[in-house]
């Protein structure tokens, strides 16, 4: 074969591989046209009944070199690369999206800001339970610089027999000690009637793991002009906790705080698993905050540390934890709330930390 068959050759497989390059581009477009009509109609993307279909109607047309078992890997991986093109572009429409909004999402909560490269702190008791254990966890925190109080007035508990909260009136007493020594009120809402009511009392709206998909509440919550921390679910995936952020933004409040505070697993050692990974992930994906709650992640007072030290050290925006002035006598989660001094001790290690971080 001369040279020129051969430049020849090579000229005409040139033309070919943008044949194909123009085929699959039709491919992927037709591709992006089925996916937007499968989710109107809320369909799964992938079919593997019609998938199979389409490989037996492309090797009964076979008739080239390759064995049908190399064409059938071939279009396989044409397949999932076309899965995931679908998969992307619905990325792209979701308002929390990095890709939609590239730089970071930055929160003021009475003048102290969560996203903006300084790592805050959530703090305060498990359950408001009077005001005098509220007051003086409202001092300590306020002594160590932290600003954001968090604090239990509706309980969503696994039993129905402990401690459901004060409701309302637990609302008024963190909004009391709170403004005694200005601070704002991070608290949990598990009812969307009771969101009215709670922004008289409340700087930022908690929507808890067990409520992250009461689609109900989410919309409450994105309806008024408040910043809401909402928690991943106990089993949620990191799709299912960003679209559940969606559904926050999708009517009109952009002020929302992501927690990882752990997953449920097979292990024991600790209440739930701490998902640490999800936290530069989450920042990749989405242009929100990111907090993570290590005390019901680990369930653990002697654990606390060295997890918020990982949550920081991996990019968290925050550090949720609990702090009660006897825990022993608590009545909820008195395992994995700390006292004062070791709160104390848990804010100067965390601010070296995060010092060094920031350094």
């Amino acid at each position: 074969m001369s040279q020129n068959e051969m430049d020849q050759l090579r000229g005409r497989l040139d033309e070919v591989n943008l044949e194909i390059l123009n085929l699959i581009n039709q491919r992927a477009e037709l591709v992006q046209e089925i996916g937007q009509i499968k989710t109107k109609q809320s369909m799964n993307r992938f079919d593997p009944v019609r998938e199979r279909s389409m490989l037996d109607h492309i090797t009964e047309h076979n008739d080239g070199p390759f064995e049908n078992s190399t064409i059938e890997h071939i279009f396989k991986e044409i397949f999932k690369a076309s899965l995931e093109l679908q998969i992307d572009d619905n990325r792209k429409a979701l308002l929390v999206s990095r890709k939609k909004k590239p730089e970071d999402t930055v929160i003021d909560i009475k003048g102290t800001q969560i996203g903006n490269g300084t790592a805050q702190y959530v703090m305060g008791p498990c359950s408001v339970e009077s005001y005098d254990q509220v007051e003086k966890v409202a001092e300590a925190v306020s002594k160590k610089g932290v600003k954001l109080f968090r604090g239990g007035a509706f309980k969503p508990r696994t039993s129905p027999y402990d401690f459901q909260g004060l409701g309302v009136e637990g609302l008024q007493i963190l909004k009391e000690a709170a403004d005694k020594y200005d601070l704002a009120v991070v608290s949990e809402i598990v009812n969307p009637v009771h969101i009215e009511k709670a922004l008289d009392y409340v700087d930022v709206i908690q929507i808890g793991a067990r409520n992250m998909q009461n689609f109900e509440l989410l919309k409450a919550a994105g309806d008024v002009n408040k910043p809401v921390l909402l928690k991943r679910g106990l089993s949620a995936t990191i799709s299912e906790f960003i679209n559940a952020a969606e559904y926050i933004i999708s009517r009109g409040n952009e002020n929302i705080i992501l927690c990882e505070r752990g997953i449920r697993t097979y292990e024991k050692a600790t209440r739930n698993t701490l998902d640490i990974s999800a936290v530069p992930i989450l920042k990749k994906e989405t242009h929100l905050p990111v907090m993570v709650d290590v005390t019901h992640s680990t369930g653990r007072r002697d654990i606390l540390l060295p997890a918020a030290k990982a949550g920081l050290a991996i990019g968290a925006d925050g550090i949720m934890a609990e702090v009660h002035p006897d825990p022993a006598v608590a009545l909820s989660d008195s395992a994995q709330q700390m006292d004062i001094p070791m709160f104390n001790t848990f804010i100067d290690e965390l601010d070296k930390m995060k010092n060094r971080l920031e350094y």
